[in-house]
């Protein structure tokens, strides 16, 4: 009984070293072999900042060339970090396939508004995160223009995610400005009057007005009489002509 027991666990035990060496023999055989092609794509939505050619330098500066070099050389969480320092790149993963390939996927940052401050002109996304100007693609999104600056970014963003989210709204409003009495005042695409919203509190209900206001307004046909449309008052949509 004991040697049949020893005979078992003598066999498992080269069992185990048996596939810990194959496993071992594998992983260097995997590791010498070369990358034989560079493929680059773009998920969830357009390449409008970049292009492949652009990502591809990022993956090589201070590398030189990646193409048949062996997998061993090569560390892949460095590569993500450094394609992830481009601001207009939000998630990036790079790895290898097993036909000898080393493949990037790129999310690019999508601006939701152009920020054209004091100071600065910028674009910025859902998350409020700062993306840089390019020579490449000018995106059509709300113009913001005013004091708009670190400390109040992200409250704004907020409020540009909610037009954004509103079929109606993100088609409607073209442009915000932002008053030095912390007010702001938007452009609409439907008429040359302005739309007083106030501060930024109670937003949706302000807007829940203003629909209520467009569904009367353009049926008799009064819009275009009106220069302002104010939501800041209570209860109320205060027009001036």
């Amino acid at each position: 009984m004991l040697m049949k027991k020893a005979i078992t666990y003598l066999f498992s035990l080269l069992l185990i070293a048996s596939l810990a060496f194959l496993y071992s023999f594998s992983s260097v055989k995997n590791l010498s072999k070369k990358i034989k092609k560079i493929n680059i794509e773009f998920t969830e939505g357009n390449n409008d900042f970049l292009t492949q050619e652009m990502v591809n330098k990022l993956l090589i500066q201070n590398r030189g060339a990646l193409k048949n070099q062996p997998k061993s050389v090569i560390d892949l969480q460095e590569l993500e970090q450094t394609v992830l320092l481009n601001p207009y790149i939000e998630k990036a993963t790079v790895f290898y396939t097993i036909d000898g390939v080393l493949k990037t996927e790129v999310k690019q940052r999508k601006p939701i508004a152009r920020i054209n401050s004091i100071d600065s002109s910028y674009y910025v996304d859902r998350h409020g995160f700062k993306i840089p100007l390019s020579s490449n693609y000018s995106a059509r999104v709300i113009l913001i223009t005013g004091d708009i600056d670190n400390e109040n970014l992200q409250e704004f963003t907020q409020f540009v995610n909610v037009i954004s989210a509103d079929n109606f709204l993100k088609k409607e409003i073209i442009g915000i400005h932002k008053t030095q009495k912390n007010e702001f005042i938007l452009s609409v695409r439907s008429g040359q009057y302005k739309i007083e919203f106030g501060s930024l509190e109670k937003t949706k209900v302000k807007f829940k007005k203003l629909k209520a206001f467009y569904n009367k307004a353009f049926v008799d046909k009064t819009i275009d009489q009106y220069k302002t449309i104010n939501l800041k008052y209570h209860n109320q949509v205060v027009c001036g002509k």
